[in-house]
């Protein structure tokens, strides 16, 4: 029986409202803050140059995300077990002039088949990639700058000076680009599927989920029979793969390349890694957080050009965000020890 005494004890028990399960499940994402920048960024930027929102800015920043969301979705599958790879750029790079060469050679070549010549010229460098770092046991960071500057090298070498032009590919694969499917370009279409089946695999299978066990404690993840060889191998494959059907999709998003493509593009993804909340030590990250990273910094690019702001300032932004993410990774994993061991104090 409630009584009286009780009622003036808690006088506001009965009066505070609710907060429905899901909207506290949103509050405490990442991803909502994330959402909620780029809402800010659009509308701020759309409010100082009107000019910002139209059809043409929204198709470049979903064609030119599309494609560092994909290199950024491979990075987070690597980085959730503790490593990281830099040779992303230049595989895509390789894997561009590649397919291009298959057009000048085949010009009749389906365009499946020229995204599946891409994807495994990305799978041949990731398997070395994969070698070093999990049969060899070099450390990814090293490992990967390594063959950053290999692969790099082996371009300029295959290219000699010379480039793909947008005359050598036939209409059918400039249409990737170009072309729609319900108003949405191909191309855009292609990356949300690539990305969805990702992420789905990363939060619905094991494997995807023996990634954050091997992040979060490696030896634990051994003890508990993951082979994290194997896991990694997979990783680095993937990763590999992905950029290289990035190699297939910048060819058909730009139409020339050449040995310099992409060069200095893993600086900005794993700016979106960073950013969209995959941890650098491994363990915590989704796909949606890092494409939503990548919008981010592909809307602040488009808004520094509109806003006639120098483009020196681009690398500057990408360097304090990704700072600024560490930072607050750094203080919520002191925050969360710290309740931990007040919890165990006090059970």
């Amino acid at each position: 029986m409630t009584t009286r005494a009780d009622t003036i004890r808690h006088p506001t028990a009965a009066a505070a409202p609710a907060i429905p399960g899901w909207l506290a499940h949103l509050a405490r994402r990442r991803e909502t803050a994330l959402f909620l920048v780029l809402i800010v960024l659009v509308v701020g930027t759309g409010l100082a140059r009107p000019q910002f929102l139209n059809l043409q800015n929204l198709r470049d920043v979903l064609l030119n995300v599309s494609i560092v969301g994909l290199l950024t979705a491979g990075m987070t599958v690597v980085m959730l077990m503790r490593h990281i790879d830099l040779s992303i750029g230049s595989v895509l790079g390789v894997s561009a002039y590649g397919v291009g060469c298959l057009y000048v050679a085949f010009p009749h070549m389906p365009v499946p088949l020229a995204l599946a010549a891409g994807v495994a010229i990305g799978l041949a460098g990731g398997f070395i990639n994969a070698v070093l770092v999990a049969l060899g046991r070099v450390p990814s960071l090293v490992a990967t700058l390594s063959t950053l500057y290999v692969f790099r090298g082996a371009d300029y070498a295959w290219v000699n000076g010379g480039q793909i032009n947008a005359s050598s590919l036939p209409e059918a694969f400039s249409r990737l680009a170009t072309g729609s499917v319900f108003g949405i370009p191909t191309l855009v279409s292609i990356a949300v599927f690539v990305l969805a089946g990702l992420g789905w695999y990363l939060k619905s299978f094991r494997g995807g989920r023996e990634h954050y066990a091997i992040g979060s404690n490696p030896e634990a993840a051994r003890l508990a029979g993951i082979q994290v060889e194997r896991r990694v191998m997979a990783g680095f494959l993937i990763s590999g793969a992905i950029a290289g059907l990035a190699g297939g999709l910048w060819l058909a998003r730009f139409g020339t390349v050449d040995a310099s493509t992409a060069k200095g593009i893993e600086l900005q993804v794993v700016a979106a890694a960073v950013v969209g909340s995959v941890a650098i030590n491994g363990g915590a990250g989704t796909i949606l957080g890092a494409t939503l990273g990548a919008l981010v910094l592909g809307v602040i690019n488009i808004a520094l050009v509109v806003l006639r702001i120098s483009p020196f300032w681009e690398q500057a932004i990408q360097g304090a965000l990704i700072v600024a993410a560490v930072a607050a990774d750094t203080l919520l994993a002191r925050s969360f020890a710290k309740r931990m061991m007040r919890k165990r104090d006090h059970g």
